[in-house]
Parts: structure tokens; sequence; C-alpha cells
């Protein structure tokens, strides 16, 4: 009677098994991110990078001057890393890592190096996996891209937003794609 037993009770540790690991299976799956870099474009609007690069990357007139279009840019993902953190010297990019020109180097160069030159400190700090993020983030979505478009505008800010009107009218057109 006891083999019996075990053998019951294996059975329903079994039974359970098979009934469980496919609904936490599915629970898993439908609470990870439908994007990757979804936690970039988080960083991209906390940091405020669209007050200057815009929402679609294309740049022009912000706080900090005429910002450089990400749609255009040359940089490598390195390189986006090193001016999230260290901004540009002599421009009103600002840095956004902790430490930039204290106790990091930036450029090669340390606050005393630098002199007026430095840049203005962000209006927040980004922990090194944010800056990879929204590096990835641009790299995505934004750079290579030819004009903005209502998809785009739409995952940048969701449906119920008017600033995507403008673009509805070509709505119906493919989005742009990377450029090779």
């Amino acid at each position: 009677m006891n083999n019996q037993m075990t053998f019951s009770a294996l059975q329903v540790v079994m039974a359970l098994a098979l009934v469980l690991v496919p609904a936490t299976s599915a629970l898993a799956q439908s609470n990870a991110p439908a994007d990757p870099t979804d936690a970039g474009k988080a960083v991209f609007k906390r940091a405020n990078c669209f007050g200057c690069h815009k929402w679609h990357g294309n740049g022009g007139g912000g706080y900090g001057g005429d910002a450089l279009s990400l749609r255009k840019t040359h940089l490598t993902r390195e390189q986006i890393i090193e001016t999230v953190s260290c901004g540009r010297p002599g421009t009103g990019m600002p840095y956004f890592a902790r430490g930039s020109y204290d106790t990091a180097k930036c450029y090669d160069m340390n606050r005393h190096d630098i002199g007026e030159r430095i840049p203005p400190e962000g209006g927040v700090f980004l922990r090194p996996n944010d800056i990879e993020a929204v590096a990835d983030y641009v790299l995505a979505h934004i750079k290579g891209r030819g004009e903005p478009n209502y998809e785009e505008c739409t995952a940048f800010f969701g449906t119920t937003s008017r600033v995507c009107d403008i673009y509805k009218a070509n709505a119906t057109m493919p989005a742009n794609e990377p450029s090779k």
C-alpha cells in the first residue's frame, strides 16, 4: 500500500508539473517587454534627450543649442555611449555619467584639462546600463532612419497622443527602414 501511495503521489506531482509549466511559461512570455530597447526609450524620455534631439532624433533647437541629428549620425555604439556619458566639450550636449571629468576622464581629459569647455551637467545622472540602453535604442530606432512617420511617432508617444496627428496623412505608407 505504501508503494501504491508513493506511485499515486508521483502521478499527482507529474500531472501538476504538466499543467503548471506551460502556464508559468505563458505568464513569463506575457510579462516580457515587446521590444528589448524599451528600457532605452524610457531613458531617452527620462533624461530629456528629446528636449534637444526631439522624439524623432532629427535634432534642432533646444535648451543646449542646435542638437545634432541622431538619424544622420555616424557615431558607433561606443561613441554614443561616450557622448552620453561625457557630453560634448564646448557644446550644449550635457554629460550624464556621475563623476565625468572628476573621477573618470572623458576624451582623455579631466576637469582641469578641459577648463571652460566642460559640457553642462545633465538633469539626471544615468547608470552605465542606462547609458548603454539609450545607445541601443538610438541604434535600433533612430540612427539611419529617413523622415519620421506616424508609426514611429505612435511607438514613442502611444496612440492616444495628438502629437502624431501631423503624420496621419502618410500613415498608410510603410515605415522608414534603416538606410544601408
